[in-house]
């Protein structure tokens, strides 16, 4: 009988736990598995992220690749996955409850360092600029801007004209940006933690006849930010891809469950996108690659 996995994502609206869901079902499809997706309604809700859990268990799953949507507000139900003896392979945010098989993500702290050196130099070190954050209870938020943070004691030309809340939403993102509006004019550059923020910022800006867009940066690499850095309208990105991470986390659970010993964690290398080598990336997900385990493990020199 075919593995079955049941993966678990925050929300049905961030267009990178879209490309979670086609990762996992591509690798899936590939080694012979089926995987069923539980993902809240109403985006990164806790309670009903407990209730799907409970749910899950009930459907009796082989393993879970799962990410939480708090960062502690879910643990206690996490750990049902352990009583269940249910494997667990964790993406994106790490949990903090409950034992995990593997953690599958990035340093968050490193892209937050990495896309602001990239924005900092393009300004020469010197310009105001406006951080959009993500959600305020998801750990990769704050070690983004922790990164962001970094790399601004590097570069003291560069001030922070205001932070904002995106909450990882472009829609939020916009309505924020909307409402700072008045203080926000002249500004030199904005640093946003994800991409879907930054495409709400140019969402804003263009909405109210803004002609000359501020150079701005997001982390992701989705399709649409790479559409707007092909058109100019964005800098640059930095790839940050859930899809590769369910990719990963899905084979390993086929492994696992054939057996294989696996790695404690695996942690993904930054890369930047801007202009010079964006026509890569301009595919939708069903088309990019996905990671080849063999490179992955030689790759984390595991």
């Amino acid at each position: 009988m075919p593995p079955r996995i049941a993966v678990f994502t925050k929300n049905l609206v961030n267009p990178g736990y879209q490309s979670a869901r086609i990762g996992a079902d591509r690798t899936a499809a590939r080694l012979g598995a089926s995987v069923t997706h539980y993902v809240p309604e109403k985006p990164d809700n806790v309670d009903e992220q407990i209730a799907l859990i409970g749910r899950a268990i009930r459907d009796k799953p082989d393993a879970v690749v799962f990410v939480p949507v708090h960062e502690t507000a879910v643990n206690e139900a996490i750990l049902q996955f352990d009583t269940a003896k249910i494997p667990l392979f964790n993406i994106v945010s790490k949990t903090t409850a409950g034992q995990r098989v593997c953690f599958i993500g990035s340093d968050d702290r490193a892209l937050g360092r990495d896309i602001a050196r990239y924005l900092f130099e393009k300004l020469a070190g010197r310009g105001d600029i406006v951080i959009i954050e993500g959600a305020s209870a998801s750990p990769t938020s704050r070690d983004r801007l922790i990164g962001f943070q970094d790399t601004l004691a590097e570069y003291p030309g560069v001030k922070v004209r205001a932070s904002l809340r995106g909450e990882y939403l472009r829609d939020v993102a916009r309505q924020a940006w909307l409402a700072a509006a008045d203080k926000l004019k002249g500004i030199d550059a904005v640093l946003s933690a994800n991409d879907h923020m930054a495409l709400g910022v140019i969402d804003a800006m263009t909405g109210v006849g803004v002609a000359r867009l501020p150079p701005m940066v997001g982390i992701n690499a989705i399709p649409d930010a790479i559409t707007e850095i092909e058109a100019g309208r964005m800098l640059a990105t930095a790839n940050f891809d859930p899809m590769a991470m369910s990719a990963i986390a899905v084979e390993a659970t086929v492994r696992h469950l054939r057996g294989e010993s696996m790695p404690g964690e695996i942690i993904l290398p930054v890369q930047i996108i801007d202009a010079g080598n964006c026509a890569a990336w301009n595919k939708p997900y069903e088309a990019r690659p996905l990671p080849v385990w063999a490179d992955v493990i030689a790759a984390a020199n595991l």
